[in-house]
């Protein structure tokens, strides 16, 4: 029989075909431009008809995260609209480290992803739609290396700035299907907490801080190999056009509260990560992260707290990242959420693992939390 044929070259593609052999093929990811990172991969197989593929990922042990792939399992799509999850091993010996993906399709043409991709045209009609509501207002703050916009959204009228940014990492696209949830909320007229939320709050959004490296197939990195997660202390034009233009407007508009909105690898968990080592911490600042995250873990079951990352040591933050700095410059609390990759272990999903679908949902948690927060 033929070979199945493999197509990356679209938004947020990424894959190398090594070799095709009938219906198996032997493929590898490639890295960020400019930059050693990779994890991220999105491409399209067809010629699938009737027939089970197998697709073995190598140079797995040197990508970013080799943690990452132990209990992992490939998100599959035939329609692009519903992602589910299919047959995945993960086998360090084998090669460089091999991931193999088996499926059998319904149809000719399935794609394959790390997680549920969010295209750059998705992200355009969630700004667009968003914008063409009433009581929100759009901005342009900037543009990316590759000449792309940097899309802010400003929505309520109340006292407390609150800042939402998502995307940095352009790999964790999650991140995007959170705000997706998030600004369907906060538009939503019939919507009690929304209406609430918008008297006491002004929202500043910037759903993808990271155009280039979502629209080229990045993990990690902008369009020059930069981890912008790493530049708020120091942006440039030059090098992190992106957080420059967005730490600028936060000095404008002042910050209350903060959430920077990721994925993770590894962990098989939603957790937050928050800003203990930063310089002249006092109880007090520290206790509205604190605050905010038990009301979280109490709202939804998908969220926990037994799982996270190492808490830095009293003055030992890295200033260079969005939560510290800005839990550091505005004095506010400030945190990371992240999601995973893998199914969530407290409430697993055999069928799509975490799904798009449950970043929306959380987006929605996230914010009835806020409410909780701000009236507590």
């Amino acid at each position: 029989m033929s070979n199945i044929q493999i197509d990356a070259a679209f938004d947020s593609g990424n894959i190398e075909v090594l070799s095709l052999d009938g219906a198996s093929a032997r493929l590898a990811i490639r890295a960020d431009h400019m930059s050693e990172f990779k994890q991220w991969f999105h491409f399209r197989v067809s010629g699938m008809a009737g027939r089970e593929v197998e697709l073995k990922i190598d140079q797995m042990n040197s990508s970013a995260y080799p943690a990452g792939w132990p209990n992992y399992n490939a998100r599959v799509s035939e329609d692009r609209e519903y992602w589910g999850t299919t047959e995945t091993e993960f086998d360090k010996s084998e090669g460089d480290g091999t991931l193999t993906i088996r499926y059998t399709p319904a149809s000719d043409i399935a794609y394959f992803a790390y997680f549920a991709p969010y295209s750059m045209e998705r992200h355009h009609d969630l700004v667009a739609e968003a914008a063409a509501c009433e009581g929100v207002s759009y901005e342009r703050l900037g543009e990316t290396l590759d000449g792309q916009p940097v899309d802010y959204l400003r929505i309520g009228e109340g006292d407390t700035q609150v800042w939402l940014t998502g995307r940095q990492h352009p790999g964790e696209t999650q991140a995007e299907w959170w705000m997706e949830g998030a600004l369907e909320c906060l538009t939503d007229p019939t919507d009690t907490v929304a209406r609430m939320l918008r008297e006491k709050c002004t929202f500043h959004i910037v759903p993808n801080c990271n155009p280039d490296g979502s629209h080229r197939g990045h993990l990690r990195t902008n369009a020059v190999g930069v981890n912008l997660n790493r530049e708020w202390a120091e942006p440039t034009a030059e090098k992190s056009p992106e957080v420059l233009v967005i730490r600028n407007k936060m000095d404008e508009t002042g910050v209350h509260f903060a959430m920077d909105v990721h994925g993770d690898e590894a962990i098989p968990a939603v957790f937050l990560a928050g800003y203990e080592g930063i310089p002249g911490l006092t109880d007090e600042h520290y206790a509205g992260f604190a605050n905010y995250q038990a009301i979280l873990e109490r709202r939804t079951p998908d969220f926990q707290t037994k799982l996270g990352y190492p808490k830095a040591a009293p003055g030992k933050a890295n200033l260079s990242m969005c939560t510290t700095q800005v839990a550091y410059r505005f004095k506010c609390p400030a945190m990371t959420l992240e999601m995973p990759y893998k199914d969530n272990d407290d409430a697993p999903d055999s069928e799509q693992n975490f799904s798009p679908e449950r970043c929306k949902v959380l987006g929605r948690d996230c914010l009835g939390a806020l409410l909780e927060f701000l009236e507590a």
